[in-house]
């Protein structure tokens, strides 16, 4: 059974076939009469018939091409069928386009609302569009289309940022338009280099962590003294030999609270610093191996209470360039905590070695291990895998806070790999940027 498109193109080829064979006959029967030779006839009636076919091609053609916006044109026949199906998918385009235009104009309309700038970029860095936001964020005007975004952006850090392969995680930026004003760019590759710029107004959120960043800096000062008092206090109430036993008990609970509080407020005030804009960390080339020996002979001091088995591998003789004070500090977080959350008897192979052009500095257990759900939160200020294990082992949860910013001051970033059960690798790995092979002097800590 044919369809219904194939069942009008037979009836209009039937019409024409119609037409064709009433010519035939009407001229091949008049030239019989008139010349006695019916191919005369059956002659002119195919001319006639080629010449009607030739002139629907004809006002088809002109249809298509000069006037296609307006009505289609009376024909017959097959070219009746084209002319309709033609109208058909005319119509259908029509529509197709002016659904994806009040698509697209939708779509502008509401990044155009957004409170948030978006730029779209070029390939060559060109700007192309964008909304009002970005005029009111970034200070772009109507005449700057097709200029460079550098041109317009000139922050060394946002150059090198927009430059960058891998630009994801974004940027944080001061304001070059209004004061006091703090941005958060971030950049989306996509087609060919083309890039989406997205900046946000993050002002309230930089002033409620810069309050945060305060309120904790300050409060740890004042914490200081008090606990320093008291802990002068204990020392000398326990340092009586006549002192009451149920006294004595009391005063080493305070003394080993007060030593945990120390211990955090000391963290607090560290993890401060590192945070704050203007800590800078000393450049000059530490001597790694000397310093792997001297964090690994802290780390067997502090043995003594856990009874672990250690192992030292020192598999690069390359240097960083850096502060070896707070190198020595992320890194003995690193294994105070892999001593922690492994049991008694187990093995801690503390490791520096190459990884191509990087170098690595790694803290391998066989301890408890970790469930993958906490491994992204790691890094946040006292978040805790087992709060109550992590009280009994006098952990404050500021230990790999400090390991994150002291690798990003660094330039270097922390890898985690654990296996509930058999244990955890703690990886800092640090650009090829921050390796050197020049003489290293002695370790300032």
């Amino acid at each position: 059974m044919p369809d219904d498109a194939q069942f009008s193109l037979l009836e209009f080829v039937k019409d024409d076939i119609l037409r064709l064979l009433w010519l035939l006959l009407l001229f091949g029967g008049v030239s019989q009469v008139l010349f006695s030779h019916v191919w005369l006839g059956l002659l002119l009636a195919l001319f006639l018939f080629l010449l009607g076919q030739t002139r629907s091609l004809y006002v088809l053609y002109s249809w298509v091409r000069f006037r296609p916006q307006e009505k289609p044109p009376e024909l017959r026949g097959v070219w009746a069928a084209l002319t309709h199906h033609i109208h058909r998918i005319q119509l259908s385009e029509r529509r197709a386009r002016d659904n994806l235009l009040g698509v697209m104009e939708r779509a502008r309309t509401s990044v155009s609302a957004l409170e948030e700038a978006v730029v779209l970029v070029d390939g060559s860095g060109t700007l192309e569009w964008w909304n009002p936001a970005a005029e009111r964020l970034l200070g772009f005007r109507v005449g700057d289309q097709g200029s460079h975004i550098l041109n317009l952006i000139r922050q060394p850090e946002f150059a090198r940022y927009f430059d960058a392969a891998d630009s994801k995680d974004g940027i944080k930026l001061a304001s070059w338009v209004a004061p006091n004003q703090f941005l958060q760019c971030e950049v989306t590759h996509f087609g060919q280099n083309d890039r989406l710029l997205i900046v946000y107004d993050i002002t309230r959120l930089h002033h409620l962590e810069q309050m945060r960043k305060d309120f904790v800096d300050n409060v740890s000062h004042e914490l200081r003294t008090p606990l320093t008092v008291l802990a002068g206090y204990l020392e000398t109430f326990l340092d009586q030999d006549d002192l009451n036993p149920r006294w004595r008990r009391g005063f080493g609970l305070m003394q080993q609270q007060t030593r945990r509080m120390t211990s955090l407020v000391n963290d607090l005030l560290l993890l401060s610093r590192l945070e704050s804009a203007n800590s800078k960390i000393a450049a000059k080339p530490v001597n790694m191996p000397s310093l792997m020996s001297r964090v690994f002979a802290d780390a067997e001091a502090y043995n003594s209470e856990h009874a672990h088995i250690l192992n030292l591998e020192i598999d690069s003789h390359r240097h960083l360039i850096g502060s070896a004070k707070e190198l020595a500090s992320a890194f003995g977080n690193l294994i105070t905590n892999a001593m922690k959350y492994t049991p008694a008897g187990g093995v801690i192979t503390v490791r520096w070695a190459d990884q191509g052009e990087q170098v690595c500095f790694s803290v391998s257990d066989t301890g408890i291990g970790i469930d993958p759900v906490h491994i992204p939160r790691l890094t946040e200020r006292f978040y805790r895998v087992d709060s109550g294990r992590s009280r009994e082992t006098g952990g404050t949860g500021l230990g790999l806070a400090i390991v994150k910013h002291v690798l990003m001051q660094h330039g270097g970033h922390l890898e985690v790999a654990s296996v509930i059960g058999q244990g955890s690798t703690f990886t800092a790995v640090f650009p090829a940027s921050r390796v050197t092979t020049e003489t290293a002097g002695e370790l300032d800590l």
